[in-house]
């Protein structure tokens, strides 16, 4: 079972004051003295300690901050409080919360403290805790990403509702005279010896009048204890889900709403030149069209017919800054091989990788550009007026989505209000601004009227940022049948740079993204190991992709893996344990290794079966994928997945996102791509982006570990591992290495 830590006494900081009517709890991390930022509009009848509970007479609203883009966080940060609340998941409300920086996500800063995940000791863990408190004062970022929610609240939720529920036993005390060590809880309610009970709302007023509870002289439980974590659980947005009764931001209405579409130059960046919309503007339904930044904004009286009225118009692009031709663009990353201008980062040297010892495997790889085509388009509705703000929309990076629309707007950054939705979807999608800034620039120009601005997909596509393209380089040496060096090179460009850029801020340094998942898997067996990145500038923008630079550089790093063991002539599975340095890991490949029958199971003819592991976000997962070579192409027969997130908060949930990663890397590896030509992204919709189709999913098994020491995300390492098993799956059946995404350049797929 994963470790738990235990709560030190300045872990966190928990306010004293209350304000009438009602209670909020909540948890604060260490030397963060943020404000309460539901304290200035509390409602008649409620109040306020901390930002995680509300309690008032009538309802229990829990706060999960973190945005839900379909994996689920909102429950699982609900269970988490809901666990030591000692309430039931359907007894409460849930709410996003208003953006505030008291929602810092201190999960982010594990990542940028310059130490692998699987690294903890005395100074990696001091080091990391010097930079999130670096992260804290500095950019108190409240966001999801990074598969970081989890790091993120797994403790402060936990802590929060202890400390809810041990205040209320105060309370109730207080109201009854009963002594507080002779008080239980259960069901939202507090217990009384003589079988009484009084529920959490009837004593929201009295405990808004004590002091709250110190969490430091409070147990968290045991997992023994545990009634929530760790069980398979109801998701609180299932129902709502189901039933297509659950709000996202595109199905947000308001009265006397209008609706807008955009047409922005489809060459990324560049400036439109003039645009001709005489044969738009008076198409039925349309109201307005006018020019916005970089293009043209058509406002109507619903979506349809403002997409109709855009398609209608004329336009004049300017070309962009990068390469109009897509085979300009992969000879960008050709020519920074070697360069020293080009260098991004040794990022790990051990022994002497040209000295080794051993007969070479020399291979080239390309991962290329791909869409995030979340299946909700984008969309925001913004109703601007003379006092204040509001924006509908659902956002990854909430404060900083108030304060890109308060500089188009000009209103103070307090009076501009997001309210956060769920989202259909994002990839990393919606973590960019473009679309918000575009609403809000439309709504600006119909000030007092609540306007809808939602993409046709073919302007999603065209307008997306994708997945950075990227190619490898390397040298591998095997001797004795052992594989006794890697050597490679990554080219590619930097997502933090590109991303950040358009955030306004210049990240003009290493990229630790140009080598995630190569520098960092830990073959510390392998006594020469080399890995270099290389930057490549002014090619088209790029974002952060599900996995970010782990989904191509796993798949660089262990097919070259998997190709110099086959020279080797050892056994993918056994070579790979032997080279694993570390035990969690070393323990996930054993798992599904026994979950396959590895050793044992006999493939028939034309069959073949790949392993691959790939370690990302601080968990390590291994993937076994078999296939079939069939007269109409590959098929997937069926896959095999473990991995280790340290504790399991819901195991049905885990099992969703391993399935849905699985799924999500495999179908990318086999289909997808963005390719430019002329400047502009050639591929529009989902035909010419085609994932993987219902009838050739295979069957996927999963199994969960618990052996690392810290709780991490599971949103996004499934991914990097499919694809470069799928790849070697390939090659024991046919003998046909492939080293380009998307595989379908090579091959079929039945």
């Amino acid at each position: 079972m994963g470790r738990l830590k235990t709560i030190t006494r300045r872990s966190f900081l928990i306010g004293s004051a209350a304000i009438g009517g009602g209670v909020m709890f909540g948890a604060y991390r260490a030397g963060v003295p943020f404000e309460n930022p539901n304290a200035a509009t509390l409602a008649e009848g409620e109040a306020s300690f901390n930002p995680w509970v509300i309690i008032n007479s009538e309802k229990i609203t829990l706060i999960g901050s973190h945005a839900d883009k379909g994996q689920g966080v909102m429950s699982a940060q609900i269970a988490l409080i809901a666990e030591e609340l000692d309430v039931e998941l359907d007894q409460v409300d849930t709410s996003f919360g208003k953006p505030d920086k008291a929602y810092f996500n201190g999960g982010m800063g594990d990542a940028f403290a310059g130490f692998p995940l699987y690294e903890y000791n005395q100074q990696t863990e001091r080091m990391r805790g010097f930079v999130a408190g670096a992260m804290r004062a500095a950019l108190p970022m409240m966001a999801t990403g990074g598969s970081s929610a989890m790091p993120d609240v797994f403790d402060k939720l936990r802590v929060a509702g202890a400390v809810a529920r041990e205040t209320l036993k105060v309370a109730a005390s207080n109201v009854s005279g009963v002594p507080v060590d002779q008080l239980k809880t259960q069901g939202g309610m507090v217990m009384f010896p003589d079988g009484s009970s009084k529920a959490y709302t009837e004593l929201a007023a009295a405990a808004a009048q004590v002091e709250t509870v110190d969490p430091a002289t409070i147990t968290l439980r045991e997992p023994s204890e545990w009634r929530i974590i760790g069980k398979p659980q109801k998701r609180v947005d299932i129902l709502a889900k189901s039933t297509g009764t659950l709000d996202y931001g595109i199905d947000f209405k308001a009265e006397d709403m209008l609706h807008a579409t955009v047409r922005v130059n489809p060459n990324q960046g560049a400036v439109m030149n003039s645009f001709d919309a005489s044969a738009a503007k008076d198409m039925r339904g349309v109201k307005e069209i006018f020019e916005i930044t970089g293009g043209v904004a058509v406002v109507a009286d619903n979506t349809w017919r403002a997409i109709q009225a855009a398609n209608a118009i004329e336009f004049d692009w300017a070309a962009p800054s990068y390469p109009m031709q897509q085979a300009d663009h992969w000879a960008a990353l050709e020519d920074a091989f070697g360069q020293e201008e080009n260098l991004n980062a040794e990022a790990r040297v051990v022994g002497d990788v040209d000295g080794a010892e051993g007969e070479a495997v020399i291979a080239e790889y390309k991962s290329p550009y791909v869409a995030h085509a979340p299946l909700e388009p984008l969309n925001a509705t913004i109703l601007v007026t003379d006092d204040r703000v509001d924006i509908w929309a659902g956002h990854q990076i909430q404060m900083m989505t108030e304060q890109m629309v308060a500089g188009i707007t000009g209103h103070d950054t307090e009076n501009v209000h997001l309210h956060n939705m769920y989202m259909g979807g994002s990839f990393g999608h919606r973590l960019e601004f473009d679309f918000i800034k575009q609403a809000a620039e439309i709504a600006l120009h119909m000030k007092g009227t609540p306007v809808k601005m939602t993409y046709s997909r073919e302007e999603d596509f065209i307008h997306d940022f994708p997945r950075h393209i990227t190619m490898g380089r390397g040298i591998a040496k095997h001797k004795d049948g052992k594989v006794t060096s890697m050597d490679v090179m990554i080219s590619a460009q930097s997502v933090m740079a590109s991303q950040m850029g358009r955030m306004g801020l210049n990240l003009d340094m290493p990229d630790t993204q140009l080598q995630e998942g190569a520098w960092d898997y830990p073959m510390l067996n392998l006594p020469n190991n080399r890995v270099r990145s290389y930057k490549v500038k002014h090619l088209a923008p790029v974002s952060s992709w599900r996995s970010v630079g782990a989904a191509p550089n796993v798949f660089i790093y262990d097919t070259m893996l998997d190709e110099v063991i086959h020279a080797a002539g050892a056994d993918p599975m056994a070579e790979r344990i032997r080279l694993m340095g570390h035990e969690q890991s070393v323990q996930v490949l054993e798992t599904v290794a026994e979950m396959c029958n590895w050793s044992g199971h006999k493939v028939g003819p034309n069959t073949g079966r790949g392993v691959a592991y790939g370690f990302s976000f601080g968990v390590p997962v291994a993937t076994v994928v078999q296939v079939t070579n069939t007269d109409q192409g590959i098929k997937l027969d069926e896959v095999w997945v473990a991995a280790d997130v340290g504790t399991v908060v819901d195991p049905s949930n885990l099992d969703n996102l391993a399935t849905g990663g699985t799924v999500f890397g495999l179908g990318h590896a086999m289909n997808c791509e963005i390719t430019y030509k002329d400047g502009v992204a050639e591929q529009t919709n989902y035909h010419q982006h085609e994932a993987m189709r219902m009838w050739q999913c295979p069957p996927i098994h999963f199994k969960a570990l618990e052996n690392m020491p810290k709780v991490r995300g599971f949103g996004e390492p499934p991914i990097p591992p499919a694809a470069p098993a799928l790849g070697n799956a390939i090659f024991a059946a046919t003998g046909q290495r492939i080293r380009e995404m998307p595989f379908n350049k090579h091959i079929d797929f039945a």
